[in-house]
């Protein structure tokens, strides 16, 4: 068999130093995250991408959420936090009208991340669809609102700039969605998923972030890098996971898949 040169694997040691020892030294290099995420019922993901991205090096977060919970803002505290509002749907999901704050805060910010918590609504749906598709920002994705590009790879999974953090379960649904001829399978080991999502990203413009048992998987345009992080459960390492990519990647836009490999050392040192 030949040699997995598209493979790069990563330990303690980061395989990109450089990008490591290259960081912004003060906030206004540092660059802006647009966080958007929450509903009615169901807010948690914004808040705890905004504590990570603080943590990752940001330089300015800025938190946009329904406005149905206005009066529920104890989760988000910090000095240099900006919350700003969309209107919402009666139920509390963002409504058809929020895509003007949406476009707001991607022309302040350098990139997006959608971090969850959305709801399952229509108007939402049209929403995310709509902004992905008019703004050039880069746009990390997880949880629930990944289900959006899931719902409709058939165009999203052309949108160049995106990354979509994603567990096995979502990864699988993806595939059939788009009508993969290859089926994703919790049995897989890690080599063969690694074969199966190098191939995969030749053909679509997304970069793919999976957590295969206590190794996290990144492809992008072909190219595969693992790192072995054991710090979060099954049900807890996308947001944390997807934040710091997100705040490596605004910080590093021409290199992409270094700064997503990088992004998992810094965060499991």
């Amino acid at each position: 068999m030949a040699p997995r040169t598209y493979w790069h694997k990563q330990g303690k040691t980061p395989l990109y130093p450089d990008l490591i020892w290259s960081r912004p030294e003060n906030k206004q290099a540092a660059g802006k995250l647009l966080i958007i995420g929450g509903h009615a019922y169901g807010f948690s993901a914004p808040a705890i991408a905004y504590q990570e991205a603080i943590a990752a090096g940001i330089g300015s977060a800025r938190v946009l959420i329904p406005d149905h919970i206005k009066k529920q803002l104890e989760h988000f505290q910090g000095p240099s936090l900006e919350i700003t509002y969309a209107p919402s749907t009666p139920s509390g999901s963002f409504a058809s009208r929020s895509l003007a704050e949406m476009h707001d805060g991607a022309s302040w910010a350098d990139g997006i991340l959608l971090a969850g918590d959305l709801g399952k609504n229509s108007e939402t749906a049209i929403v995310i669809e709509k902004l992905l598709k008019a703004t050039p920002h880069s746009i990390t994705m997880t949880q629930d609102a990944a289900e959006y590009v899931i719902a409709h790879p058939e165009t999203l999974l052309q949108r160049p700039n995106t990354a979509l953090v994603l567990t096995l379960t979502q990864l699988q649904r993806l595939f059939k969605n788009n009508k993969s001829t290859t089926a994703i399978t919790h049995s897989m080991d890690l080599v063969q998923l690694i074969d199966v999502l190098h191939e995969w990203t030749k053909r679509c413009k997304v970069a793919c972030i999976i957590k295969h048992n206590d190794t996290v998987v990144i492809a992008y345009n072909g190219e595969v890098s693992t790192t072995t992080n054991t710090d979060y459960t099954e049900e807890t390492w996308q947001i944390p996971i997807a934040t710091h990519i997100a705040v490596w990647w605004l910080q590093n836009p021409t290199k992409a898949f270094q700064a997503m490999t990088s992004a998992l050392v810094e965060h499991d040192a």
